[in-house]
């Protein structure tokens, strides 16, 4: 285990009130356990630990998010692989060698606390950045059988606005519109809602094409007039 491993196991420990656990491993239902360390007190400690311990090059990185990840025991710490991942330092480090690492941890993830951060925050930097590699990428995960991989490619331009590739959004939405699953319905409803809020005669218009009923049309027509 690397000192960064450690510090950040050491400051979870520190910042941690165990009585709120087992309410966060409930809300989240999560088979990880928690240590109680809620939102605000967890990134400032690591926001300090991480500011301690640098590492100098993009393959180290990988490696100690992964190891932060795998190792996790508990849900806090795969929190904390996420922001080092997403930390400031390592920006120049966020290039299509992360693909790997990031489709790991939303497959070995699979639930939204750690997805949908990592889909529209990483993924969605991504494919910004290298449209030519990620748009194939992303069609792939589109259509395969992971949900999350499905999921993360619906959600992936989530934070475009009026740089969606409409054509994208409705490629990656399809090959799921007949599944019944909750956080599928929800995806695309979600990613129509924010896309209406750049073309809303667009999605109205693709969510009546597509005869779109159930959470999906709700969602994505939730900010819309109801005539």
């Amino acid at each position: 285990m690397t000192p960064l491993h450690k510090a950040i196991r050491m400051a979870l420990t520190e910042a941690a009130d165990p009585a709120k656990a087992p309410a966060m491993q409930a809300y989240m239902k999560s088979t990880m356990p928690f240590l109680g360390v809620q939102a605000v007190p967890r990134r400032a400690a690591l926001r300090r630990v991480l500011g301690e311990h640098r590492i100098e090059n993009a393959p180290e990185w990988r490696r100690t998010v992964l190891a932060v990840w795998r190792e996790a025991e508990y849900r806090e710490e795969r929190y904390a692989a996420m922001e080092l991942a997403a930390f400031r330092f390592y920006k120049g480090f966020q290039t299509l060698y992360t693909v790997p690492m990031y489709e790991e941890m939303i497959v070995s993830g699979a639930w939204w606390d750690y997805v949908d951060d990592l889909a529209i925050n990483r993924v969605g930097s991504l494919l910004r950045a290298y449209p030519d590699t990620m748009r194939p990428l992303m069609l792939e995960w589109a259509g395969g059988e992971d949900l999350w991989l499905r999921r993360t490619a619906i959600l992936s331009q989530n934070s475009f606005k009026e740089r969606t590739d409409a054509g994208l959004l409705y490629a990656c939405i399809e090959p799921s519109l007949a599944d019944t699953d909750f956080f599928a319905r929800k995806a695309i409803g979600w990613a129509l809602r924010e896309y209406a809020k750049t073309d809303a005669r667009e999605v109205l218009r693709y969510v009546n094409h597509k005869g779109l009923n159930g959470l999906s049309r709700r969602e994505a027509l939730k900010n819309l007039p109801a005539d």
